[in-house]
């Protein structure tokens, strides 16, 4: 589902989601994007050239890209002919076409484009492209895309990319998917990646950095770390059950969405928090302090690959699909090494929740609470009771269920309680009702 059918409005303007109203763009669909990109890392400028296909899905005169005023444009064409007008204004770029294009048509769009990429301002902070100090990343969620490259960004909008990438040769360059190739000349190195699965823009990442690359698990999925040498050390002792995780969340939750395998980037400087992108985790040297001190966050971004990356929300609202969802994988690896069960964690995160203002309803937060700790804990609590009430057995028949169904997809809270209603003989509507749709914190014992 394309997550467009019903469309919200903002002051009598349509916008696609409410909670991120300049995002995302009308009538038209992106199946692929292709980027061809130089980013010379002393003086943090970057020139690209995207090839964006996509089909119409009414009659267009004009469109628009999100890009971000940071990024000039030097030149537009649209199926190879110029279009009578473009500009750049209030992070859109604005195509006006020379004659329209009707229903169905398809459209290639390229777009030459550069400049100093900055990080996007927003509710929850800068997000996306962002200079370290010795290399960048793009850390796109929710609303970062588009400091990077001209798209439709949108969670629901997904696309395969191709991403090619030409920096200094004294640096790694990693993006989304599949290494095709690697060439150097003239002291520079050309990079470029495949990702042909269905990916979401928010989740599609640049990673560069003085680092190399590592495999550390050669049996299932193949696992690699990418990091700087002086972490090496540090990175076995945190990251060392990597395999173990992957080993179980492949059994919990189904086989792992992606064919290329699962790459963590350790950048040289300190992150607050770690993030996750299509088939990449990225974490700060402060999560890689020989201590395994984060080796929760570590179980979180992994699970992400399935709840979110994989299957991922149509509009924000309902991101406790993704964050939910993680967090109670944290509690599912803490159960398995037989440390604190998932019943414990669930106990003392409840009476957190109830000591913490109970204003949040987890369906529906609000644009500035949907990164709020209480939706983590909140939806893995909701997940908690539902095992409870049903059972393991139809709980984590139901989790694979979900992941195979919604594979690479888009979904929206009805979609996983109506699924659930199968695993259950008795009505869920209770817990539903008292879990989703209510700010009150529900006792986690006999609340229905």
């Amino acid at each position: 589902m394309s997550g467009r059918k019903r469309v919200a409005k903002k002051n009598g303007t349509p916008v696609i989601d409410p909670y991120l109203p300049g995002s995302g763009n009308f009538g038209y669909r992106v199946s692929r994007y292709e980027l061809e990109l130089e980013y010379k890392v002393a003086i943090n400028r970057l020139a690209g050239a995207a090839t964006i296909t996509a089909v119409t899905l009414a009659e267009l005169a004009t469109f628009t890209l999100d890009l971000s005023d940071a990024l000039a444009v030097s030149k537009v064409t649209v199926n190879g002919r110029r279009p009578s007008q473009f500009r750049t204004q209030a992070g859109k770029l604005h195509v006006t076409l020379a004659e329209r294009l009707p229903a169905g048509a398809a459209m290639t769009i390229a777009v030459r484009y550069g400049g100093t990429p900055r990080p996007i301002r927003s509710h929850w902070g800068e997000v996306g492209f962002e200079e370290l100090t010795e290399g960048a990343l793009v850390a796109g969620q929710p609303n970062g895309a588009a400091s990077w490259f001209p798209c439709d960004d949108h969670p629901s909008a997904k696309a395969s990319f191709r991403v090619q990438i030409s920096t200094e040769s004294n640096y790694f360059a990693i993006a989304n998917g599949k290494p095709l190739s690697r060439r150097a000349r003239a002291g520079m190195t050309t990079w470029s990646y495949e990702q042909a699965e269905p990916t979401s823009t928010y989740l599609v990442t640049l990673q560069i950095g003085a680092y190399s690359r590592q495999r550390i698990s050669k049996n299932g999925v193949e696992i690699f770390a990418v990091l700087p040498d002086r972490l090496r050390t540090n990175f076995d002792t945190d990251f060392g059950r990597q395999s173990q995780m992957m080993k179980l969340f492949v059994k919990l939750f189904g086989p792992y969405p992606l064919a290329s395998g699962y790459t963590v980037v350790v950048t040289d400087d300190d992150l607050e928090i770690p993030l996750e992108a299509q088939g990449i985790s990225i974490f700060g040297a402060n999560h890689c302090d020989g201590q395994r001190n984060s080796e929760r966050l570590i179980a979180h971004e992994l699970a992400h690959q399935w709840f979110g990356n994989s299957v991922t929300v149509q509009r924000w609202r309902h991101i406790w699909l993704h964050e939910g969802f993680a967090c109670y994988a944290e509690w599912l690896w803490s159960e398995h090494c037989g440390e604190r069960s998932a019943d414990e964690h669930a106990r003392h995160y409840h009476q957190k929740l109830l000591n913490s203002a109970q204003d949040l309803v987890l369906a529906d937060p609000g644009p500035r609470d949907m990164f709020d700790d209480r939706v983590y804990k909140r939806g893995a609590l909701t997940l908690h009771a539902l095992r409870k009430q049903i059972g393991d057995a139809d709980f984590f028949a139901l989790l694979k269920d979900w992941t195979s169904r919604h594979r690479h997809g888009s979904v929206v809270t009805d979609d996983f309680t109506d699924l659930a209603a199968r695993y259950s003989d008795d009505s869920l509507r209770a817990l539903w009702a008292a879990w989703l749709y209510s700010p009150k914190v529900p006792p986690l014992d006999g609340w229905m």
